[in-house]
């Protein structure tokens, strides 16, 4: 049994999505939003990312994960919000190594084919794929929804790096005989 957290990051909204995998069998334990920003223009950056910070260690209390999975920045037209973007990536990845996970990162078409089967779905497809998979019983709201999907592209990749580890090391045991 493995438990996955999965974050969208977001400087305002940061999704998280928390999945159980056992084998194949894929498990919803929970998922939501921590909001970092007010609403307020004069709003402290610096206490938003302490939000996510503290927001993130405490779902690794809460829930104890072994993995963590984190979309990657997309590098839009405002060079200013990638900025923000990557800075609440690094809040909640700091809170993922002090709490000693091992860290890794999808990009958003590597998510969407893993879990919609194109890279360029939009966001309802998405949302209605992770609750189809996870047979939930309403559509999760869509920071949510893409956490869920970084979690589940995470438990599709890590089957897949087993797998070929497996066979790697099939093949150095026959060479070494």
């Amino acid at each position: 049994m493995t438990i996955i957290l999965g974050i969208d990051p977001g400087s305002r909204i940061t999704g998280y999505g928390v999945i159980k995998k056992e084998g194949r069998k894929l498990t919803y334990l929970g998922s939501g939003c921590i909001k970092a920003y007010s609403g307020n223009k004069e709003d402290d950056f610096s206490l938003r990312l302490q939000t996510i910070f503290a927001g993130i260690s405490e779902l690794i209390l809460q829930f104890s994960p072994e993995l963590f999975a984190i979309e990657q920045v997309f590098m839009g037209v405002n060079p200013g919000g990638a900025l923000k973007l990557g800075q609440a990536r690094g809040a909640a990845i700091v809170a993922a190594t002090n709490k000693g996970l091992p860290v890794a990162e999808y990009s958003a078409r590597q998510i969407k084919k893993s879990v919609v089967g194109t890279g360029a779905a939009d966001k309802e497809q998405v949302q209605h794929m992770v609750k189809s998979i996870l047979k939930l019983p309403g559509m999760p709201q869509a920071d949510a929804a893409d956490a869920l999907a970084v979690a589940l592209c995470h438990a599709h990749s890590h089957d897949t790096l087993e797998k070929m580890a497996g066979q790697v090391n099939k093949i150095v045991r026959g060479r070494l005989r």
